[in-house]
C-alpha cells in the first residue's frame, strides 16, 4: 500500500538513532495534523553527526523506515530529512532595494532583488552550500516587524537575512544514504532548526529564547527572537562523550557505561546502581559519583562551547531563557547547572506540550526533533518566506527524472569560487521562489 496523499513524513539522521515520523492531515483543515506513527532504530555508521560507514547507515535508515511502515500500515516513499553537520556557519547580512519614486505594492521580483542585495555581502567558500536562507526581518519604509512583504505598499524594501551554510559533502552523503535505503529526499533541514521548532512555544519564539538540543554526538543551538531564528550553531559534543567519560573514570565497558547513563536519566532516588556483566563481578555504582562525572562534562560544554556563542547576542534579548531537548536533557540537575552558569531561566521541553500528540513510549525529549520536522514542513507551507531553501535540483544533480535512480555515477554541480558561488546560490534562490509561486 502506497503512502497516503495527505501525510507528512520526516526522517531524522542522528548519531544515536534514526527516527521516522509520520503525520496525517485533518480532513477538515490542512494546517492541523495528527502523529500516526514513529519508527526508530539505533544509528550505525554515524559519528558526531557524520556518516562514516555508508552501508551501515543505509541499513539503519531502512530499518527505521520499516518500523514506521509497520506502525502506519502503508509504504513510505519520500521524506523531509533532518541532519547534523559539524562545520556549520550562520551569517547575518542586510539588503535594501528601492521600489520607485512612488509607493507601490511589493512583488516577487522585489523580494528576489532584496535577497540578492543581502547575499552579495557574503563570501561562500567553494566547498559549502547555503542550505537555508532565512529572512529574519523585513522593513518597508523603515517600518520593521513585517512577516510577509508581498502586496504591501511602500517605496523602500529592506531585510536582514540569515544564511546557514554546510559542507557540500555532508549534503551528498546524507542524500546518498537516504536514497540508497529506497526513500526519496523531499527536502533537507539542519537539525538545530527542527529541534527548536519542536521545543519552543510560539510565545517563546516571539519574546526571545534559545533552543539547546544535546544529542548523541552533537549539541545544537538555535537563537529565536521576534519569531525568527537569528543564529544557528552546532558543537561536536554530545551524549556519547558522557558515555566515554563514565567508561574511562569508572573503568566500565562502553555498553555498561551507556546503560548506567540511561538508568541515571530515569532514576527516582539515590540508591546504588548495580551493573551485571557476563563473566565479570557485579559492579555497584554510586549515582552521585556518576552524576558528578556527567556534570563536569556538561559544565565544560556550557562554559567552553556555548558561552562563546552568546556574546554577539545580549542574553537580555532572550527572556524566555534556555529550552532543553535531546536525550541528555533528562540528566538530573541539568536545569540548575545551566541556570547557574547563564543566570537565565531554563526548562526541559516536553513533547506532550506540543500540539502534536506523540505515541506512547515516544513522548520524551529525544523525539523533539521529530515533531519539529513536521512543524517545519507546515511552516513552509503557510509562509514560503519563513525558510527559503535551495531547490531540490541541488541534491538531485542532473539525474533528470524525479526520484529516478541511475546505475551510473551521480553528477553534482561543481563548486565555484567565492564570487561565482554567491551568484549560483542567488540563481538557486530565485528558482526556489519561482517553484513556490
Amino acid at each position: 500500500m502506497l503512502r497516503e496523499p495527505d501525510t507528512l513524513i520526516g526522517l531524522g539522521v542522528g548519531t544515536t538513532k534514526i527516527a521516522v515520523i509520520v503525520a496525517e492531515r485533518d480532513p477538515r483543515s490542512r494546517e492541523t495534523v495528527q502523529i500516526i506513527g514513529i519508527g526508530s532504530t539505533p544509528s550505525l555508521g554515524i559519528r558526531k553527526g557524520l556518516i562514516v560507514n555508508l552501508e551501515q547507515a543505509v541499513r539503519s535508515v531502512r530499518n527505521a523506515v520499516k518500523d514506521a511502515e509497520n506502525m502506519v500500515g502503508f509504504k513510505l516513499n519520500q521524506a523531509m530529512v533532518s541532519f547534523n553537520a559539524v562545520d556549520v556557519n550562520s551569517v547575518m547580512s542586510k539588503g535594501m532595494v528601492s521600489l520607485g519614486l512612488r509607493a507601490r505594492p511589493v512583488e516577487v521580483g522585489d523580494v528576489e532583488r532584496v535577497i540578492e542585495a543581502a547575499q552579495t555581502e557574503l563570501s561562500i567558500p567553494a566547498n559549502k552550500v547555503a542550505l537555508h536562507t532565512i529572512p529574519v526581518r523585513y522593513s518597508i519604509d523603515g517600518n520593521f516587524g513585517i512577516d510577509d512583504p508581498l502586496g504591501m505598499t511602500g517605496m523602500r524594501l529592506e531585510m536582514e537575512l540569515q544564511t546557514i551554510t554546510v559542507p557540500m559533502p555532508y549534503v551528498h552523503n546524507v542524500v546518498n544514504c537516504v536514497e540508497a535505503s529506497g526513500m526519496e529526499v523531499e527536502g533537507l533541514v539542519i537539525k538545530p532548526i527542527t529541534s527548536a521548532l519542536g521545543a519552543l512555544t510560539d510565545e517563546e519564539m516571539r519574546i526571545g529564547a534559545i533552543s539547546l538540543c544535546i544529542g548523541g554526538g552533537t549539541t545544537g543551538l538555535t537563537f529565536y527572537r521576534d519569531g525568527r531564528p537569528v543564529k544557528v550553531g552546532i558543537v561536536p559534543i554530545g551524549g556519547d562523550h558522557i558515555t566515554n567519560d563514565l567508561a574511562s573514570v569508572l573503568r566500565l565497558p562502553l555498553n555498561k557505561a551507556e546503560e548506567l547513563k540511561k538508568r541515571l536519566f530515569v532514576a527516582q532516588n539515590d540508591d546504588p546502581i548495580k551493573l551485571e556483566s557476563k563473566g565479570q563481578q557485579q559492579r555497584t555504582i554510586d549515582p552521585n559519583t556518576a552524576l558528578e562525572i556527567i556534570g563536569c562534562r556538561l559544565e565544560e560544554l556550557f562554559t567552553e562551547h556555548v558561552v562563546p556563542l552568546i556574546p554577539e547576542h545580549d542574553p537580555k534579548l532572550f527572556p524566555g531563557g534556555f529550552i532543553l531537548s535531546g536525550g541528555v536533557a533528562k540528566t538530573p540537575g541539568i536545569e540548575d547547572l545551566l541556570s547557574d552558569i547563564f543566570k537565565m531561566p531554563v526548562r526541559v521541553a516536553d513533547p506532550r506540550d506540543s500540539y502534536h500528540q506523540m505515541p506512547p513510549g515516544r513522548d520524551d525529549t529525544s523525539y523533539i526533533n521529530a515533531t519539529g520536522t513536521i512543524r517545519y514542513m507546515l511552516n513552509k507551507e503557510r509562509n514560503p518566506y519563513r525558510f527559503i531553501d535551495p531547490p531540490v535540483s541541488l541534491w538531485r544533480g542532473r539525474r533528470g527524472v524525479r526520484g529516478g535512480h541511475s546505475n551510473g555515477p551521480r553528477e553534482y554541480p561543481e563548486p565555484q569560487r567565492n564570487g561565482q558561488g554567491v551568484k549560483n546560490i542567488l540563481e538557486r534562490i530565485k528558482e526556489s521562489l519561482r517553484e513556490l509561486f
